[in-house]
């Protein structure tokens, strides 16, 4: 019974960090952001901690200015007693000068309990489009903003190309 509310109450601390996650983005609270993370979070060749995080996405949130983040949806599997990977639904709004962009992302996440406390140990954003407000997806590309990148989705799903080989 013990391992089964503490799996419970792990499910219920994981599920809060996309939305965490969301509202610091939104707030531009980045201060709440990087604590989404651990204290000795993996930048790769950014560095390492905190304080490398911030340095990296700093820059990245001031490309745009009011954005809305809502989450849709959020898959959690246990890998082990303290980790965790997961995968997010989202759909995001972001203002970009005189343009309104939407996206429509998936978050492959990583998550790990350290001294208690769940976290993200690697958060990697797939989107299906981006594209001003005023537009269909398919008419700019789907990459209607270059701060997006080109878009993963829906190719990177394994089953995609499968499925569509039979047509």
């Amino acid at each position: 019974m013990e391992e089964r509310v503490e799996r419970i109450e792990s499910h219920l601390a994981v599920q809060q960090l996309p939305i965490r996650y969301a509202l610091a983005v939104d707030a531009r609270d980045l201060d709440a952001w990087v604590h989404c993370f651990p204290a000795d979070v993996d930048m790769g060749r950014h560095g390492r901690g905190r304080d490398a995080l911030r340095a990296y996405i700093e820059p990245l949130v001031r490309g745009f200015n009011r954005s809305v983040h809502q989450i849709c949806g959020h898959r959690i599997e246990f890998t082990g007693r303290d980790t965790a990977t997961g995968s997010v639904y989202c759909r995001a709004e972001h203002e970009v000068g005189e343009r309104w962009i939407v996206m429509a992302i998936r978050y492959l996440d990583d998550y790990a309990r350290v001294d208690g406390e769940w976290y993200f140990t690697r958060r990697r954003e797939q989107h299906w489009y981006a594209a001003d407000v005023t537009e269909r997806p398919q008419q700019v590309g789907f990459e209607g903003w270059e701060g997006a990148g080109a878009p993963a989705l829906p190719a990177a799903f394994p089953s995609w190309g499968a499925f569509w080989k039979e047509t």
